[in-house]
């Protein structure tokens, strides 16, 4: 009988270091993670300086330690939009910008925001438009600002043929109705973060050819739902995400999170699905390809 195949991955604590784990006891802890060949990172704010500055060198060392081979960048404003270019920079074959205004992010400056975003899909080359979306979990203010800005982005997404990724929260309702004014054939990307249904699942693919951002929420003890969810869901659908650096999946959770983790979710999702890690790792990884043509 053949060996499982196992990876080790060790965190390695050191002083003076500002790796997420730092605040754990110093000592060397391994989880055994089942072996496979490559993971994409479809959502990641891996590029803030405000979390990561400093850490870029150690952060691409992680991820190639990680098999991690490429990260997607959402962008959420103008103000972010340099430190998403500079972090493209630093290895444009591993790293992929998109261009969009996030929802939180809509205010009464709202026009010339999205107008300067939008504009510069004709000035460099984004491989979506994201993160956008609606959001009225904290605030409802700028509700009807946010579906303006939404449904402009969709129509950039559907004129340059990018896929669009979107951040609903508290607002699935309202997205579903700016969706349905677009035709469903031109309109494809990812429900980023998704925590539904299948049945939420299976409406959400009525308004377009989406996939399912998976990210450490899957990982959480209290995400029944989303487990089951996944249980019924076909390996096709889903994309992994880590969004760093919130949402940090066990056994990290409650530490900063990033991209070089993004084993732990695939993995969580492997033991869900009764399926080896390796399987999901290729599948995901091969949608991910085909979305962005990376």
């Amino acid at each position: 009988m053949t060996k499982k195949p196992v990876i080790f991955l060790q965190v390695k604590l050191q002083k003076n270091t500002q790796h997420p784990a730092i605040k754990m006891k110093e000592k060397k802890e391994s989880i055994i993670i089942e072996d496979y060949t490559e993971l994409i990172d479809t959502h990641s704010h891996i590029y803030e300086q405000e979390s990561f500055a400093g850490e870029e060198a150690e952060i691409v060392s992680r991820l190639t330690h990680a098999k991690v081979s490429h990260v997607v960048l959402p962008n959420i404003d103008q103000k972010s939009l340099p430190e998403v270019l500079a972090f493209e920079a630093i290895a444009p074959q591993r790293f992929h910008p998109l261009i969009g205004l996030h929802p939180e992010n809509v205010n009464e400056n709202y026009k010339e925001e999205v107008e300067k975003l939008m504009s510069e899909l004709y000035h460099h080359h984004y491989y979506g438009i994201g993160e956008v979306g609606i959001d009225l979990y904290w605030d409802q203010t700028f509700k009807e600002e946010q579906i303006i800005v939404f449904e402009q982005q969709i129509e950039a997404a559907i004129s340059k043929k990018l896929p669009i990724i979107i951040h609903t929260r508290n607002a699935l309702n309202e997205t579903l109705s700016s969706l349905a004014k677009f035709d469903k054939k031109k309109i494809y990307g990812i429900f980023h973060s998704f925590t539904g249904t299948k049945a939420e699942a299976e409406e959400i693919k009525k308004y377009g050819d989406f996939k399912f951002g998976i990210n450490g929420i899957v990982t959480f003890k209290k995400s029944t739902d989303l487990q089951a969810a996944i249980a019924e869901m076909s390996a096709e659908e889903i994309v992994l995400e880590t969004d760093s650096p919130y949402l940090t999946p066990v056994p990290f959770r409650g530490k900063r999170n990033e991209s070089a983790y993004l084993p732990y979710i695939a993995q969580k999702i492997a033991e869900i699905k009764g399926m080896k890690m390796r399987e999901i790792a290729e599948k995901t990884t091969q949608n991910a390809k085909e979305l962005f043509y990376i």
